[in-house]
């Protein structure tokens, strides 16, 4: 079973903006495509985990998410960076569905598609929603302070679940922590 990094989207791999309704709006934040490729060079499958409510919310149609998700690939590919996979929950917080963050859904389908072990795996985001989704399937949480991050450090009024195994400035922090974090586990 394969070691996985889980990467939130918005706020963590590109810049928060609301609802990306056009492709025009889609910008990845700086070192995140060398914080990307960092973790496929260390052998780490990376996986997007992603809540997408807008199409619920129809303020755009499902297949903007594919075209954002291809210029997305195409953006990292030029950094030497790839995604191995990308799961999305199209559905609003009203639905109550499994698979929308903090419920661990989207993740244990990664996990099951892809022989992941969840116990020697990473959830990165901007959310504590993303920390808790970590606790929840016994993952290590790192809480990158780009998107809503900093904001949720300093004024989350939530219950905290959970703390986060390591606090980032960014997705390349993140990324060079779990490196770290790997090789040391494997040198035990």
């Amino acid at each position: 079973m394969a070691q996985a990094v889980f990467l939130d989207r918005d706020g963590t791999i590109n810049e928060e903006m609301g609802y990306i309704n056009h492709l025009s709006r889609f910008r990845l934040l700086p070192g995140s495509a060398e914080g990307i490729a960092l973790l496929n060079q260390a052998g780490l499958t990376v996986v997007v985990a992603t809540n997408q409510s807008g199409v619920a919310r129809k303020y755009f149609p499902a297949s903007l998410i594919d075209q954002v998700h291809g210029l997305m690939r195409d953006l990292l590919a030029q950094h030497g960076a790839r995604l191995d996979a990308i799961y999305v929950c199209q559905h609003g917080p009203e639905a109550g569905c499994p698979c929308r963050k903090p419920r661990p859904g989207l993740v244990q389908q990664a996990a099951a598609d892809l022989s992941l072990d969840l116990a020697h795996s990473y959830v990165v985001g901007d959310r504590f929603n993303d920390i808790h989704l970590a606790a929840d399937v016994g993952a290590k949480g790192i809480l990158v302070l780009t998107g809503y991050g900093r904001g949720e450090l300093e004024n989350y009024q939530g219950e905290r679940l959970a703390q986060p195994a390591y606090i980032a400035t960014d997705l390349l922090d993140a990324a060079a922590w779990i490196v770290h974090d790997v090789a040391d586990f494997k040198i035990r």
